[in-house]
């Protein structure tokens, strides 16, 4: 809902502030009061084209600002959100434009400079206007199909059939990513197979190349160990036989003694039993560390060629790996990748067909969702064309005929909203063709019919609604006519926030809110204002509006008249 709009040095307008209420307001006064400025000026504030002409003579710039209240679920916070705008949906939105007399512009929301195209694209998210020269909002014929689903409750089904072409491109990103994947795994097969004989011949052990690089070293120091330990080896050659025979020795001179007399406790055979005995130890230890010689030397005695297999082996493996491009450790796993890529070749044709058969499946889900779209829309715009047409023989538009085109598309022109475009068409004379809705040449005429699809559309629209201004819907009729039009826009005031410039008292005369635009002053001074009219004021103006430049009291009861119907 529009909550304010500031304008300065627009045209004759020097300084206006306004807040604008729910509803219907009317905006009457005099031919060439300046009413389309108040017009002028909202459009500046929310993007429309804009040239220096409306700078105010003497002015350096004209400003305009439009002051927002959007529902928190109003679309124009996610388009915000889009165009990296800042924004709280819990606050009003401020779209402000300066124009100088140069002609440059400069656009903000928010206080965030902007370009003016973007400027433009929220404001049309935010209001429609219908006037003389243009009808923004249902000429577009992209508003259509949306319009078309509110009215007939499609949103469901449309939701359907966008989840169902979802589900369909799914598949097909599916289905090319394994047609790819299977034909770059075929131009592999060849490849992958050497490589993995490569690899089976080889058969790599985790953590083998450590294993192999100390063996290596081992076997290379193993030759001159062996050497050394010959050379400890030699040292205990005889030692035994000698050592035996010094036990002997040390033996018979302890029998001697003996014999000679010498008693068992005496010093001299006390000394030779101890040199016994620790002769007899030496000659355990001297046994002993023969037998660990010996064992030390076994344990370096490999076979001949033992270093040259695992330097030969070392060697493969990590040529192989160099040709891989990877490190030996990593071998293993790359002969079970290997492996499992043959192993998914093989298989991948199974894969291919089940995923094109859920591809078939997929697709035919999103014809069958998308051809009972179809046939509702086609439904519903014969309910709306119904509707439409009811309404255009009061607006006077009796000679027109309405109808909602659905015509089918071509398969690759499938989208989420269906199989289908949705065009408004009309016939503006009996025999004529049907055309787009930029066929009604009249600007009244045009306005007037887009009142009558407002009303049609009314309260089943969906979703909140903009901001709806008619410049002179009202243009060229009066007596019945007239009143229709009033009706119908106090109708579509009851869900939406409506403002209307007008001449017609019956029109007036369904106001919420007045507003009376006047000039003032002469030459250089002559600008233009705007009057908020009490009830009072309300009633006269409707009077001047009926009688002309001499109010009557008949005018005035009449006046009343109109007010209370």
């Amino acid at each position: 809902m529009l909550i304010g709009l500031w304008i300065r040095d627009v045209v004759l307008i020097e300084a206006l502030d306004l807040s604008i209420g729910p509803g219907l307001t009317v905006l009457t006064g005099e031919t060439g009061a300046g009413k389309s400025i108040i017009l002028d000026a909202l459009g500046l504030a929310v993007g429309a084209r804009a040239d220096a002409g409306l700078v105010r003579r003497g002015a350096a710039q004209a400003a305009a600002s439009a002051l927002f209240a959007p529902a928190p679920s109003h679309p124009v916070w996610d388009l915000l959100e889009e165009k990296g705008l800042s924004y709280a949906r819990d606050e009003d939105l401020v779209l402000r434009r300066t124009l100088s007399a140069d002609g440059r512009s400069r656009a903000f929301v928010n206080d965030q400079a902007t370009g003016v195209g973007v400027l433009k694209e929220i404001g049309e998210a935010l209001l429609e206007v219908h006037g003389q020269h243009e009808t923004v909002g249902l000429l577009d014929a992209r508003t259509h199909r949306p319009l078309l689903d509110a009215f007939g409750g499609l949103e469901g089904q449309g939701r359907a059939v966008a989840g169902r072409w979802r589900e369909w491109r799914e598949a097909r990103l599916a289905v090319e990513a394994m047609r790819a994947e299977v034909a770059r795994a075929d131009a592999e097969t060849e490849e992958l197979t050497l490589r993995l004989a490569e690899l089976d011949r080889l058969d790599p052990r985790e953590g083998e190349e450590t294993e192999l690089a100390e063996e290596r070293a081992i076997l290379g120091a193993s030759e001159k160990a062996l050497a050394d330990i010959g050379g400890a080896r030699e040292v205990f050659e005889g030692l035994s036989a000698r050592v035996a025979g010094a036990v002997r020795a040390l033996s018979r001179a302890h029998e001697r003694a003996l014999l000679a007399g010498a008693a068992e406790t005496g010093t001299a055979v006390k000394r030779l039993t101890d040199a016994s005995a620790a002769m007899d130890r030496v000659l355990i230890e001297a046994g002993e560390a023969e037998a660990a010689i010996d064992a030390a030397a076994e344990a370096f005695d490999f076979e001949p060629d033992r270093l040259e297999k695992a330097e030969e082996r070392l060697f493969d493996l990590r040529g192989l790996a160099r040709k891989l491009q990877v490190s030996v450790e990593e071998l293993p796993q790359l002969r079970a990748r290997f492996a499992e890529r043959l192993r998914a070749v093989e298989t991948s044709g199974d894969a291919l067909r089940a995923a094109e058969a859920a591809l078939a499946a997929a697709h035919k889900a999103y014809l069958a969702e998308a051809g009972k779209l179809t046939a509702e829309r086609t439904a519903a715009g014969r309910r709306l064309a119904t509707a439409v047409m009811a309404e255009l023989e009061p607006l006077k538009l009796d000679k027109a005929r309405f109808q909602v085109a659905v015509e089918p598309l071509a398969e690759d022109k499938a989208a989420p909203t269906g199989l289908d475009r949705v065009a408004f068409e009309i016939a503006t004379n009996p025999g004529a063709p049907f055309g787009d809705l930029g066929a009604i040449a009249s600007g009244g005429e045009l306005a007037r019919f887009a009142l009558a699809l407002k009303a049609a559309l009314a309260g089943r629209s969906g979703g909140p609604q903009p901001l709806m201004i008619f410049d002179e819907v009202d243009q060229g009729v009066g007596g019945a006519v007239a009143d229709a039009v009033g009706l119908r826009l106090k109708r579509l005031a009851g869900e939406a926030q409506v403002l209307v410039v007008t001449h017609s008292p019956q029109v007036a005369a369904r106001g919420d809110a007045h507003w009376r635009i006047a000039k003032a002053g002469e030459g250089e001074r002559l600008r233009t204002t705007l009057e908020d009219l009490s009830a009072t004021e309300r009633e006269e103006e409707i009077a001047r509006m009926l009688a002309g430049a001499e109010i009557t009291d008949a005018a005035r009861a009449a006046a009343r008249a109109l007010i209370g119907v």
